[in-house]
C-alpha cells in the first residue's frame, strides 16, 4: 500500500482529499501545516506529498526547499496543490524541483491519476537505478572495489533533476562527483561576449564533475540537465577513500580524466580551426552518438546548438535551414533528424 502525505490548511479540501484517496486504498497521513508537514515527511518517509503553497507558518515553498535539503526525502515525488490566481508562480515551484501540480477545483480522477503517474514514473526509475547498478561492470572490473562502489550508491539517494534544473555553478566548491543514472547532463562555460560554450555532455553511466574532484578545485563550469535526468551524488570524503582502498577504481577514474582531456582537446582544435558548417556538422553528430539513435529525431534548442559548436545562435539557424535545403536533415521546430549520415560525416572531417 502506496504512503501518502497531505499538507493543506483547508479542512474542507483536506478532508475530500482524504476521503478519495482512503477509497483507493492509499495510506494517508495529514498535516494541517507547513512545519508539521516537514517533520511528518522526515518521519514517515511517504511515497509521494500532495502539498498546499499558501499556508501558515511555512508555506509550499518552504516545504519543498526545506525537503531537498534533506537525503531522505529529496527523491520523494512532490506534487502542489494550487488556486488558479497561485499558478502563476508555479513555474517557482517547478524550477525548484516540483514534480507537478493540481489545480483547484480538481475531482476525483485528477487527483488520482496525477498521483499514480508520478508512482509509475518513480518504480520506473527504480527499474533504471538498479539497471544502471548492474552496467557499472563495463566501467569496474569484478571485485571488491565495486561491492563498495554498490555500498556506496545503496547509500546514498539518488535525485531527479528537471529539464534545465542547474546540478551545480561555476565557482561552486565540489563537494563530489555525480553518477548519471538516466537522463543527460550538459556543462557550459561563459565565454567573455557573453555567449555559452557548452564543454560536455554526460549521460547515463557518466561521471559529471571526474576533473574537478580529482584536482580539488572549485568547479569550472556550470552543469543543467538536458533532459529530466536521475543522478547519484559522492561525497568527496567517500570517493577518496574509495581511490585509496582499491587501486583498480583509481586507475578506472584516471583513465576517465584522460578521455576526457583528449576530447576537449579535440573539441579545442575543432572551434579553433574548423569553419561553422564543420563545426555544426560535428556539434548534430556528438549529439546523435550521445543519444545512441542512429536515424530518430533528437531534440535540441538552437541555443545549446550553438554553445556546443561555438558560434551564434543565428548562425545555427542559417547553416541549419542550409542543410535541410541540401538534404543533409530534416527539422521541425527543435526536433532534427539526419537523413544522410554519410554526409554529415564527411563533412566534418
Amino acid at each position: 500500500m502506496s504512503k501518502i502525505l497531505v499538507i493543506e490548511d483547508n479542512n474542507e479540501i483536506r478532508e475530500n482529499i482524504i476521503e478519495i484517496l482512503e477509497l483507493a486504498a492509499y495510506e494517508v497521513t495529514v498535516a494541517k501545516n507547513g512545519k508539521q508537514g516537514v517533520e511528518l515527511a522526515i518521519l514517515n518517509l511517504p511515497d509521494i506529498i500532495l502539498c498546499d503553497i499558501m499556508m501558515p507558518e511555512l508555506d509550499g515553498y518552504g516545504v519543498l526547499y526545506l525537503l531537498n535539503k534533506n537525503p531522505e526525502t529529496t527523491n520523494i515525488p512532490f506534487i502542489f496543490i494550487t488556486s488558479k490566481s497561485e499558478r502563476l508562480d508555479l513555474r517557482k515551484g517547478m524550477e525548484m524541483g516540483a514534480d507537478d501540480y493540481l489545480t483547484k477545483p480538481f475531482g476525483r480522477l485528477e487527483l488520482l491519476n496525477a498521483i499514480e503517474i508520478r508512482l509509475k514514473k518513480k518504480d520506473l526509475q527504480h527499474h533504471f537505478y538498479s539497471s544502471s547498478l548492474e552496467k557499472l561492470n563495463n566501467l569496474i572490473s569484478k571485485n571488491n572495489g565495486l561491492t563498495e562502489l554498490k555500498n556506496i550508491i545503496a547509500e546514498r539517494k539518488s535525485r531527479m533533476f528537471k529539464k534545465n534544473q542547474v546540478v551545480h555553478y561555476e565557482g561552486d566548491n565540489a563537494t563530489g562527483i555525480y553518477l548519471v543514472v538516466t537522463g543527460k547532463i550538459k556543462t557550459i562555460k561563459m565565454a567573455e561576449d557573453g555567449r555559452e560554450l557548452m564543454t560536455g555532455i554526460y549521460q547515463t553511466e557518466d561521471f559529471v564533475g571526474t576533473n574537478t574532484i580529482l584536482s580539488n578545485k572549485p568547479h569550472d563550469d556550470t552543469a543543467t540537465a538536458l533532459e529530466d535526468s536521475n543522478l547519484c551524488f559522492f561525497p568527496r570524503a567517500q570517493f577518496d577513500e574509495l581511490l585509496k582502498l582499491y587501486p583498480d577504481i583509481a586507475g578506472k577514474f584516471l583513465k576517465i580524466l584522460s578521455n576526457e582531456i583528449r576530447n576537449k582537446d579535440a573539441y579545442l582544435l575543432q572551434l579553433a580551426y574548423q569553419s561553422v558548417r564543420k563545426r555544426i556538422a560535428q556539434a548534430i553528430l556528438r549529439l546523435f552518438r550521445a543519444h545512441n539513435i542512429e536515424t530518430d529525431s533528437i531534440s535540441i534548442s538552437r541555443d545549446d546548438l550553438a554553445a556546443l559548436s561555438g558560434t551564434a545562435s543565428e548562425t545555427v539557424s542559417r547553416t541549419l535551414t542550409e542543410f535541410k535545403n541540401e538534404g543533409l536533415i530534416e527539422k521541425k521546430g527543435s526536433f532534427l533528424k539526419i537523413l544522410s549520415h554519410d554526409k554529415i560525416t564527411k563533412m566534418r572531417n
